[in-house]
């Protein structure tokens, strides 16, 4: 499917950590994105991409949209071959999964796919999933196809009451393949990254991973940190994944993009040599068997559940068809992890101790 670079690209929540380095590369080549966002008149919150299109090629536009709205994609839509679906809420703790994830990761992806079909001029749509749809804990990894997670795997051990985060994602992308089967105007590719780390463009940014880097640098991992696995993979890798995703004829079906399969532990010994001296970075593990008596005391999140099925347990993915197929090129770790660490200085969210 060749897109044409001389028509817009609309982008859904284009504002988000993700999403803003993924309109930072389309400007940079001198592509019009039409930014599909909440509310156009808070400049606060756009500054950031007017500064990028002040110094790139490419040109950008407002248009207001929401996620639960039928029909409130339209404009932005009109004239795009390419589409990216980023928007979806992010929330680990919430009190009401069903309105704060299920509802808008859902509805949202029903609205603006249906979009396209209703919109002539759409080739090919891009939707920001997340392995997160494809496992719940570190110990599904243990039941996947010689011990690794691929493309072909779905979640199917999260719920509306366990990790209802993964839950909203797998039923959003399932979701989405049912529309795109349902049609033959355009053609659906998903990008199912890992943790994403990696600096910000912007100062207003609400990623979960800034919470992470926060323990880091405050003292509360100082006496260790657990190992969870997980996957990680830098913000500005996975921006250009979805730039490939829309540009590259032969994109399809879901894309594992994830830089390194790692644990809370590893990540922050990452940042030993050049922030150890200056702030309480972890240099141990802390054992599971104390993390089960006070997990679920110092954080709700931290169940005896998640706990025995992520602590200690290998998280493994395989990336081959991202970096084969799309071309996808991954950062070291290291590197993720001090320019994620440095942004959280610059920005002022945590103090030198």
């Amino acid at each position: 499917m060749e897109i044409d670079k001389s028509k817009p690209v609309m982008v859904t929540g284009a504002n988000g950590y993700v999403a803003s380095w993924l309109v930072k590369k389309l400007l940079d080549e001198g592509i019009t994105v039409h930014a599909a966002v909440r509310n156009p008149n808070k400049k606060d919150k756009y500054q950031h991409l007017d500064n990028l299109a002040a110094n790139a090629p490419g040109r950008i536009k407002y248009f207001k949209t929401d996620l639960l709205e039928e029909g409130s994609y339209a404009e932005a839509m009109e004239g795009c071959e390419l589409v990216y679906h980023t928007a979806s809420p992010y929330i680990l703790n919430v009190k009401n999964p069903q309105k704060e994830l299920i509802d808008p990761a859902l509805k949202g992806t029903q609205n603006v796919l249906n979009q396209a079909s209703k919109t002539p001029s759409v080739k090919r749509v891009v939707v920001t999933g997340s392995c997160a749809a494809i496992y719940t804990d570190a110990i599904d990894c243990k039941s996947a196809p010689n011990g690794t997670l691929t493309e072909e795997v779905w979640n199917t051990s999260s719920s509306l009451d366990y990790q209802p985060y993964s839950y909203s994602k797998t039923l959003a992308e399932k979701e989405a393949w049912k529309i795109a089967d349902g049609q033959n105007q355009w053609d659906l590719v998903v990008i199912n990254p890992s943790g994403v780390f990696g600096p910000a463009l912007s100062m207003n940014t609400d990623s979960e991973s800034i919470s992470i880097l926060k323990q880091f640098a405050d003292g509360a991992l100082k006496m260790g940190a657990p190992k969870v696995g997980i996957g990680l993979v830098d913000v500005r890798d996975l921006a250009e994944a979805h730039y490939l995703a829309g540009y590259t004829p032969a994109a399809n079906g879901r894309n594992i993009i994830s830089g390194h399969n790692t644990n809370f532990l590893e990540m922050g010994l990452a940042l030993q040599e050049r922030y150890g001296s200056s702030y309480p970075i972890p240099k141990s593990a802390l054992p599971k068997w104390l993390l089960m008596i006070i997990g679920p005391i110092v954080n709700k999140a931290l169940s005896r559940r998640f706990i025995k099925n992520n602590v200690n347990i290998e998280w493994k993915a395989d990336n081959s068809k991202s970096k084969k197929e799309l071309g996808v090129k991954y950062r070291p770790l290291e590197q993720t992890m001090e320019d994620s660490f440095q942004f959280l200085i610059e920005s002022g969210l945590t103090s030198k101790k």
